[in-house]
Formats: structure tokens, C-alpha cells, sequence
């Protein structure tokens, strides 16, 4: 669908520059297609919530607290997107990154950021503290083999692409 919407697009004579779906080690649809149309037709990529809605922060390591955007209805992430096995997940991955000195949203970010097809990431703060802590990932964007191996066996889909059903339409 992106290779056809470029094509259309030339034709009318506008070009496409950025592409922003949603991606992060929760989401990674589009891995297997999206990243390689967006290099072939020279689309940059700009990932929206690499975070995962706050997932993959400090926030809900130890659940949901009661005074989180989760825990109100009609919010993006849910409490049930926060389940037993989500969070196993994403409690793994705040081991590696604290074995790597970071948090786990500086991993997140790092790890969202390792690929050269993704032009850049927007993130959202809610203080000038978070903002600082989430920029101090680009302080740390080395990933060796060793740890792309185990976070790939943590990072995996889980049912949080907000944008699923209407990407598929």
C-alpha cells in the first residue's frame, strides 16, 4: 500500500517524505515489508510511540498503578494490554537494560533508533526531567550481536499497534 500511495502521489507531483507508523520492541509490524518499501521508494521513517504508550518505561514494571493512563478507560494502552505476560516482557528487557547502565526507555529508544531506515523517533514527555532521561539514550546506541540476540527473544509483538485495523483496510 505504501509503494502505491509513492506512485500516486509522484504522479500528482508530490513527493513523499516521512512516513510515521507506530513501531517499538512491542510493535514491530513493520519489520517484515514497510521499513524495505519506505528504503526502496527513499521514504524516511519516523516511529511513532517507541515507548509503546509508556510500556516500555519504568512505569508499569510492578503493574498497573492506580493513578496511570492505563488504569482510566478509553485511553491507548489498557489494562489488559498490561497482562502477566506483556509485562514478563517487558520486565526481561529493563534487566538488559540496566546491565547496559540505561533505563528501559533509553533501551527502547536505542533499540527503535539501531536501524539506519528509521529517520528518527518521537517521544512525549510529560517533564523536562523525562525529556532529559529520554534524549540521554542517544548516549548509548551501541547494541552488540550478543544483545540483539536476547532482546529479540523479549521483543516480541504484543497485540499493542494502535493502528492495526485501519492499516490493514
Amino acid at each position: 500500500m505504501t509503494r502505491a500511495a509513492a506512485a500516486i502521489m509522484r504522479a500528482l507531483g508530490t513527493p513523499v517524505v516521512v512516513h510515521q507508523p507506530s513501531y517499538s520492541m512491542l510493535n514491530r509490524w513493520i519489520e517484515p515489508e514497510l521499513l524495505d518499501s519506505l528504503e526502496v521508494e527513499g521514504i524516511g521513517c519516523i516511529a511513532f510511540s517507541p515507548l509503546a504508550q509508556g510500556m516500555l518505561t519504568d512505569r508499569y514494571l510492578n503493574g498497573v498503578p492506580d493513578d496511570s493512563r492505563a488504569g482510566r478507560d478509553g485511553t491507548a494502552l489498557s489494562k489488559s494490554q498490561l497482562n502477566e505476560v506483556a509485562l514478563a516482557k517487558v520486565r526481561a528487557l529493563n534487566e538488559i537494560a540496566g546491565r547496559r547502565g540505561q533505563s528501559l526507555a533509553q533501551l527502547a529508544l536505542a533499540w527503535v533508533l539501531r536501524d539506519r531506515r528509521i529517520t528518527s523517533a518521537l517521544i512525549g514527555a510529560s517533564s523536562v526531567e523525562q525529556l532529559e532521561a529520554n534524549v540521554a539514550a542517544l548516549e548509548r546506541l551501541d547494541l552488540s550481536a550478543d544483545e540483539l540476540e536476547e532482546i529479540d527473544r523479549w521483543a516480541t509483538e504484543s497485540d499493542i499497534n494502535l493502528r492495526a485495523r485501519s492499516s490493514a483496510e
